[in-house]
């Protein structure tokens, strides 16, 4: 029988070591792409004078409409609904995009643009918005860039990841980049990364988004879970997924488990974007918390999965197994 390594805590799929490698499957469509890293700061983030400024100019007018709803979730009296539709909108730009307007706004989180109109006011105020001029769009403000930075600040683990994913991209190859993430709702978030001189994918970037069941890095966060939370998990998105969507998501999970058991890692080879291929281990400190894993691959026409798997898949798992022995 193949040498397992033991699985921190209880319940979780076992972790074996490496073995033969996957065979490559074929390539399948791809959903939308992940959104870039935390943004960019574009100006102060305290009001200057008297009178409706902020960051970035002049504010909308903050009066209530008709339709405007910002009340508590009667059924759950510790769920504040305003901030959830706060950070709905701040979660509603796409990859790619720099400024969006109150009626995007509404359109992606289905809210009243009339309560949109207010979020926006209170989050320019706050300095998580920037209005690019009198009544225009909205664009990201240095706010959330502090957000972010205040929460990567305080993991130790990600400095010791730098240095095992340096490691990872040791050696000839220029085109590859690898990275240490950690589940946020149906996705996983980029915390460190690192990538080869050459290396050009666009999805190996601080902060970015890579999707929980179709990226090797998610499958093997999901890994490192107990099945029923797997489950779990699995449920919540194909409630909100698409019907079409729904089977896919359920095999994204089945190949996970299958990958992991068999080879001790997670693979995903043109099955999130047809271009895109990788490997991933996850990594769970001994003493619990949070669970990450790490992931290693880039653009498949330059980096098959024949050389992942046989010259990468052995550094991935020895550095997670480093990643490993503390909290």
């Amino acid at each position: 029988m193949p040498a397992t390594i033991a699985a921190p805590g209880s319940g979780a799929t076992p972790w074996p070591s490496a073995r033969t490698r996957p065979r490559n499957p074929p390539a399948s469509g791809a959903p939308p792409g992940c959104p870039d890293d935390f943004g960019t700061v574009f100006c102060s983030t305290k009001p200057q004078g008297q009178g409706p400024q902020h960051p970035g100019g002049p504010v909308p007018d903050p009066t209530p409409a008709p339709g405007d709803d910002l009340t508590d979730d009667a059924a759950d009296p510790k769920f504040v609904t305003a901030l959830s539709r706060g950070l709905a909108l701040l979660r509603a730009f796409n990859d790619g995009e720099v400024a969006l307007s109150n009626q995007a706004f509404a359109a992606r989180t289905g809210l009243p643009k009339a309560t949109v109109t207010r979020l926006t006011y209170t989050l320019c105020k706050l300095g998580y918005l920037v209005q690019t001029e009198p009544g225009g769009e909205y664009r990201l403000g240095p706010g959330v860039l502090a957000l972010g930075y205040g929460m990567i600040a305080g993991m130790e683990i990600k400095d010791r990841a730098q240095l095992e994913l340096a490691e990872i991209c040791r050696g000839d190859n220029p085109h590859v980049a690898a990275a240490l993430g950690e589940r946020y709702g149906h996705s996983v978030v980029y915390l460190a990364t690192h990538r080869s001189p050459n290396s050009v994918s666009m999805v190996f970037h601080l902060g970015a988004q890579v999707p929980l069941f179709h990226s090797a890095i998610g499958r093997a966060i999901l890994m490192a879970l107990p099945e029923d939370q797997q489950d779990a998990l699995l449920d919540e998105a194909q409630s909100a997924a698409k019907p079409a969507e729904r089977a896919r998501l359920a095999d994204g999970l089945a190949r996970g488990r299958a990958d992991f058991a068999r080879f001790g890692y997670c693979t995903s080879f043109g099955e999130w974007r047809k271009e895109i291929n990788g490997i991933a281990v996850p990594v769970k400190p001994v003493q619990g918390g949070s669970v990450y894993a790490i992931n290693v691959g880039g653009f498949g026409f330059l980096n098959p999965a024949e050389t992942l798997t046989d010259h990468y898949a052995p550094r991935l798992l020895r550095a997670a197994q480093t990643l490993s022995l503390r909290p």
